[in-house]
């Protein structure tokens, strides 16, 4: 069910610095910083030739990455991101098979503008999951 990674996401407690480091040390293509409100982040896309790497950094006093963060102030792995090609599909069955969607279990559109859901870290060795439909539907 689960497809390609579509990218590793990293919390990071100053975005200015984690993109440049990508950038000048690493040589890297960085893209440029997208604040999404209704997920409290602001987003950095690291392009990589077989996947990306998404830095997360807080947007809003409620954002769950400052809790995160607060938790780990050096950063870290915050998430991976799976592809799937029929979100609605997949949420049915995992939740048929045990695994808990945070959240209302609807779909968000997330930084691709594509829908997107996360199962709970518990249900998942320790690892928070987010789904992203990449299929054409």
């Amino acid at each position: 069910m689960i497809g390609r990674l579509n990218h590793v996401a990293i919390a990071v407690p100053d975005l200015e610095a984690a993109s440049e480091s990508y950038r000048s040390t690493l040589g890297a293509k960085v893209s440029e910083p997208l604040d999404q409100p209704e997920h409290g982040v602001t987003v950095v896309f690291i392009e990589l030739p077989n996947t990306k790497v998404e830095l997360l950094f807080p947007l809003g006093e409620k954002s769950p990455i400052q809790g995160f963060l607060d938790k780990n102030p050096s950063g870290g792995i915050h998430h991976i991101c799976y592809e799937v090609e029929d979100i609605l599909a997949a949420r049915d069955k995992l939740q048929a098979g045990g695994m808990r969607v945070l959240g209302t279990g609807e779909p968000k559109l997330g930084a691709h503008n594509n829908p997107v859901l996360f199962l709970h870290p518990k249900d998942n060795f320790g690892t928070l999951v987010e789904l992203e439909q990449t299929g054409a539907h």
